[in-house]
């Protein structure tokens, strides 16, 4: 195999694919990415773990010889971004020795035979859907924070994706909370349906690569084990989650004894304020305790207390409930908008959180007892 390919270009692309390559294996070869060149094909870079994969779409670059080599891919990475500017020349031998030519600067690296790393699963590219990419993106970033690390119960460590009426619904269970996004689809039928179950980890790799603007759209197909995400300069592909996601649908009810109407960074910032007296704020809860026309925030630990007042609008009755504060300033700092509301039940009863202005997104948190 011998490219010639600008170093700028080599190193973007050897970055996109090094997002699914292994830093915990026993197989070395999962610490590489496979260069393929094809006259026909193009350049092409790819990345498996054997959970994700990623390959480039085909690279602007000079194919002087077709094949294929696999170099361990951080060393890969640092020689490249490392060499002076200008066109790098990358060729391997039969015996696998990787020569990398840039300028004046020249390097050897033993690599390992192409014909023995994964490639990626093969989807049939039939019936696409497709979302825009800022769409997309903003919906794993409301949404994946919610998701459980405990691998007790692996389907909560992945997120619902399901298509039905056009439109794609995103939820996340950790069993303390339900964050749930939902988005019209792209050009769809309105009778299909779907649902999978995607590891967190695919979405946060998938989510490092799509664009922040809202102009570029994403093709998604779905097979029975894998789902593979089309963009503009690559693909990533993603084994699913086996197994029935937790039902989520009946948690979202519309009844409520209160309900408040806050402005959402005025309550973050009082929560947030109100959590800096404890120094591991998961353990120690804020409580609000929502009277008339304001709420009062308080926190309680071992190294002293803390009180902030906000005024509100409030209907129904007043309640005194406590939360882990990390939930709610998660919560909080999901919602785009300004204005919010959240209901409550009962102190024992968890709340729902939503925007005022969009109802796309909803999130429902567990509150903590207190203590008599």
């Amino acid at each position: 195999m011998k490219i010639n390919c600008d170093r700028d270009i080599l190193s973007e692309n050897i970055s996109i694919a090094q997002k699914a390559v292994s830093n915990r294996t026993t197989l070395q070869i999962l610490e590489c990415v496979l260069i393929v060149a094809d006259e026909e094909k193009g350049l092409r870079i790819i990345g498996n773990d054997l959970e994700i994969g990623v390959e480039t779409k085909s690279i602007d670059a000079e194919i002087i010889e077709n094949g294929s080599v696999a170099i361990e891919a951080k060393m890969f990475s640092d020689i490249i971004r490392r060499l002076p500017e200008g066109n790098v020349t990358v060729h391997s031998d039969e015996n696998n020795v990787v020569t990398i030519k840039c300028k004046k600067s020249e390097f050897k690296v033993l690599g390992q035979s192409g014909d023995e790393f994964p490639f990626l699963p093969e989807i049939k590219k039939e019936e696409p859907y497709f979302i825009q990419s800022g769409t997309l993106k903003n919906m794993i970033r409301q949404t994946n924070f919610c998701v459980a690390v405990d691998d007790s119960k692996p389907i909560m460590t992945g997120e619902l994706m399901e298509i039905k009426n056009g439109s794609l619904k995103m939820v996340a269970i950790d069993g303390f909370r339900v964050a749930l996004r939902e988005a019209e689809l792209v050009e769809i039928a309105e009778n299909r349906c779907e649902k999978i179950v995607v590891p967190s980890k695919a979405l946060n790799e998938i989510n490092k690569l799509l664009p922040v603007e809202n102009d570029e759209s994403v093709t998604v197909y779905i097979s029975d084990k894998h789902v593979l995400f089309g963009l503009k300069n690559c693909i990533l592909v993603s084994r699913l989650i086996e197994g029935d996601f937790i039902n989520y649908e009946n948690v979202f009810t519309s009844e409520y004894t209160t309900i408040i109407y806050a402005n959402k960074e005025e309550l973050l910032n009082s929560i947030e304020r109100t959590s800096l007296i404890s120094k591991e704020i998961k353990k120690s809860p804020v409580k609000l305790n929502i009277l008339n026309d304001k709420v009062e925030v308080t926190s309680f630990t071992e190294y002293g207390n803390a009180f902030d007042e906000l005024e509100i609008s409030v209907e129904g009755m007043p309640i005194e409930i406590a939360f882990n504060p990390r939930y709610l300033i998660d919560a909080l700092k999901a919602i785009d908008e300004d204005e919010i509301s959240i209901q409550f039940t009962t102190p024992l009863s968890p709340c729902i959180i939503k925007s005022e202005e969009v109802e796309s997104y909803k999130y429902l948190v567990l509150p903590l007892r207190l203590k008599a």
